[in-house]
């Protein structure tokens, strides 16, 4: 009898755990669905009405996906997020989501492609490209459970058109360490954490 107890035990906690893997499985699904409209929408021109109640990604939707940091990097919040994460994850919320607003900023502008996840790749893995993390040659996958799940969320507001602009219309970066030559081409608009961003003169990019 007691060796049934265990058993039946086993088998709820079993089924339980596969219940929870499909629920997180839907969340992740439904979430990158509605990113995809939300990208669409932003890139649209004159897209900035904010979405429907509907539209709006919620966070443990956004959680859901790419849980572990270690997913291909195929849809628009696992590609928004890792780059919050690298480009900014020892700066702070306030550096994160100035990350967050170049990239949005970029979208569909003219200059830049029509997709998070094209934006983030423009140029080549290897060699020129837009973010030095894209290129490094170093594993993508993201290293820290915390950081990660706080990028995850600044990138869920940015789709859902919920997060300020702190880089005041910027679409181009460097580190404050540095100074590129391409900077002199542009406007500055703030210093945030580590990084001066910028943004292009009368709007046009380059």
């Amino acid at each position: 009898m007691r060796h049934l107890r265990v058993v039946t035990c086993l088998l709820i906690i079993l089924l339980a755990g596969q219940a929870t893997a499909v629920d997180q499985a839907q969340k992740a699904k439904t979430a990158e669905s509605k990113a995809g409209v939300l990208e669409q929408n932003s890139s649209a021109k004159g897209g900035k009405a904010g979405p429907a109640r509907s539209e709006i990604i919620t966070d443990t939707e956004a959680q859901a996906v790419d849980p572990i940091g270690k997913e291909p990097l195929d849809d628009a919040i696992t590609c928004l997020s890792r780059t919050i994460y690298w480009e900014a994850k020892d700066e702070g919320t306030a550096g994160m989501e100035a990350i967050a607003n170049v990239i949005m900023n970029r979208i569909g502008h003219k200059g830049f492609p029509n997709t998070i996840c094209e934006v983030v790749k423009q140029g080549r893995e290897e060699g020129a490209c837009q973010f030095s993390w894209w290129c490094d040659g170093r594993s993508d996958a993201a290293e820290e459970d915390k950081p990660y799940a706080i990028a995850k969320e600044i990138a869920r507001k940015a789709l859902n058109r919920q997060l300020p602009d702190r880089t005041g219309g910027a679409m181009y970066f460097h580190q404050q360490k540095v100074k590129p030559g391409w900077s002199a081409e542009y406007i500055k608009t703030v210093a945030i954490g580590e990084h001066i961003f910028y943004k292009p003169q009368g709007g046009a990019a380059k």
